[in-house]
């Protein structure tokens, strides 16, 4: 069976049940992004690679990166959903890189006060735009993981090509700002060009080049929100070798250009320096 990857540009997302008809049930899947979230009310059934797990009310569930996961409903949901690029908390990209959990429920975290009042306002402050609102959810995050994490038996994953897949990702993740190439990731994990494609179209569902192109992207977006860089240096420094290239790869991903992304999501103060420009 063919497992989507799940291209995603955005850094972080966040979504409850407020609306009262979006339930966590999904697909399979698998993306570079960490997925958790906390169940107030109901049951969830929820598959990480080949495990099971039932969620109960009052637990935490994590899903590190590049793990194939599903969602079920058993009962009627109340949660809070969260997903991160491990790039948001770069201390400690030693962990989501080389470990994962042995158990991705973090079973009675009612019984831990400090995640939830961390995750309630995690969410506050992305839905809250600030001039500062970039610098405290990447501080959020980083302490929320600072609490969650010694509640998790971490280790390092087994199986042969889900070794590879975290090899070749992280190493894509580490150099997509270079020139990035199959011949290039060949030489330096000694893994055979022709099997690195085979497991981005069988297990992965994406082209390796799609795959290098959507961490550039996701890196320009950041730039491009951050930053008062111009679209080109912003496009050279993320990888791309041209301007046009650049461009189009962008409007592929994000359905609308640079110039126009940043317009949309950078702060005022930031499109106001790139006017006087």
């Amino acid at each position: 069976m063919l497992i989507p990857y799940e291209n995603r540009a955005a850094d972080y997302y966040c979504r409850d049940d407020d609306n009262k008809q979006s339930g966590l049930k999904c697909s399979p899947h698998l993306h570079i992004h960490i997925e958790f979230f906390y169940l107030f009310e109901g049951r969830s059934r929820v598959f990480v690679d080949s495990e099971e797990y039932v969620v109960e009310a009052g637990d935490l569930l994590v899903v590190f990166p590049n793990r194939v996961h599903r969602f079920e409903e058993i009962e009627r949901e109340r949660y809070l959903l969260f997903i991160v690029h491990p790039d948001q908390m770069p201390e400690l990209s030693h962990v989501f890189g080389k470990q994962t959990p042995t158990n991705a429920c973090i079973r009675h975290a009612d019984e831990h006060p400090i995640l939830l009042t961390l995750m309630r306002a995690l969410a506050q402050t992305i839905r809250t735009p600030s001039p500062w609102q970039e610098l405290s959810i990447r501080g959020l995050f980083l302490a929320l993981f600072g609490h969650m994490l010694p509640l998790l038996d971490l280790t390092e994953p087994r199986g042969e090509d889900s070794h590879a897949i975290r090899e070749i990702v992280n190493y894509c993740t580490e150099h997509f700002q270079s020139d990035l190439s199959l011949e290039a990731l060949e030489e330096a994990l000694h893994l055979s060009r022709y099997y690195i494609s085979h497991l981005f179209s069988h297990k992965l569902s994406i082209r390796f080049n799609d795959y290098v192109n959507s961490l550039r992207v996701s890196d320009a977006c950041r730039l491009l929100r951050q930053t008062d860089l111009s679209i080109t240096e912003i496009g050279s420094r993320s990888g791309f070798n041209t301007l046009r290239t650049f461009n189009r790869s962008f409007m592929k991903q994000m359905g609308l250009s640079p110039s126009e992304y940043r317009r949309a999501y950078a702060p005022a103060f930031l499109n106001e320096n790139n006017e006087r420009k």
